[in-house]
């Protein structure tokens, strides 16, 4: 059923985009590293991850258009899980897996509303060579790599179309501040239902288009205003989890049913458009036997010419 409904909901985005893609143009393009490296300084887990958008629509006015389809976000991802020890298989922790994912989604306004929707397909397993590529980069840097029974054990090959869903609206409490709830469904790769809230202090947001990263859940400037100066946010969310490829039902730890985040970011951007972002997330246990949850960090800067 998942893989019906992801394929509708691309198909009928790429049928929106048939219709007047001559009228498109580039809007945009964000992107967003996160690694526990920049957070708690472990390698293990949610260990390290890279989403990147480009953005096309006739034009931009700094809000989302009204119409389903107008605004098209093609999203590329990858994503490196690890048990807590990457030199040993432990039957107690979650296998290695790697996963790479392309999609579209569409961004849209109703009235006071902001609708995110699309779909992905993400590739599992040792067919991303992810475990290849992080083998090598660590031995670069002569950092602990992957022992060979780790990747032996990792997550298997598989393709799962995803269908992502994400419905919010701005609050402004004042003319600094703007609370931002949201739900957010996903089917497919990982099955949830998400509830949660951004707060953003400064001129973050305002004029722009945002994408919400699937890992920290921080929101990346796809498309930019002319604001400069300083912004802070603050967000959290929690999750009803019922699927994940990466902790499947078959494996040697249980899915735990809740998925809990809270994050704080800051964002610098020059009068001459220079940005840096850095932000930190709490990412709460994900299976049955983790000790702990995590602090993965994000960042991404950006520097015109």
């Amino acid at each position: 059923m998942f893989r019906l409904i992801a394929a509708s909901l691309v198909a009928s985005i790429c049928l929106s985009h048939a219709a007047d893609a001559q009228d498109r143009t580039r809007l945009g393009y964000g992107r967003l590293i996160t690694n526990d490296f920049f957070g708690d300084g472990e390698d293990r887990w949610r260990t390290g991850s890279i989403q990147s958008s480009r953005v096309w629509g006739p034009s931009w006015t700094g809000v989302a258009p009204e119409g389903f389809g107008q605004l098209l976000e093609l999203r590329l991802g990858a994503e490196i899980l690890a048990p807590d020890d990457i030199r040993n298989v432990s039957p107690g922790d979650r296998a290695y897996a790697g996963a790479l994912s392309v999609g579209l989604h569409t961004h849209f306004q109703r009235g006071q509303t902001e609708f995110a929707m699309g779909g992905d397909v993400v590739f599992v397993g040792p067919q991303t060579k992810l475990d290849e590529f992080q083998d090598a980069f660590h031995d670069l840097f002569n950092i602990p790599r992957p022992s060979d029974s780790v990747r032996a054990a990792q997550i298997g090959n598989a393709i799962n179309p995803t269908a992502v869903v994400e419905i919010a609206q701005n609050f402004a409490l004042n003319d600094t501040t703007t609370i931002r709830p949201f739900v957010e469904g996903r089917l497919g790769n990982e099955t949830l239902a998400r509830v949660g809230f951004d707060v953003t202090f400064g001129q973050l947001g305002r004029g722009e288009l945002l994408v919400r990263d699937s890992v920290s859940g921080h929101r990346y400037r796809a498309v930019e205003g002319e604001w400069s100066g300083y912004s802070f946010v603050l967000g959290a969310d929690i999750a009803a989890v019922s699927d994940s490829e990466f902790l499947p039902d078959a494996g040697s730890v249980t899915l735990r049913d809740t998925r809990e985040r809270v994050r704080a970011g800051l964002t610098w951007r020059s009068e001459t458009g220079i940005t840096a972002f850095y932000g930190l997330t709490y990412l709460g246990e994900e299976f049955e036997g983790q000790t702990e949850g995590q602090v993965v960090g994000s960042i991404r800067l950006r520097v015109p010419f």
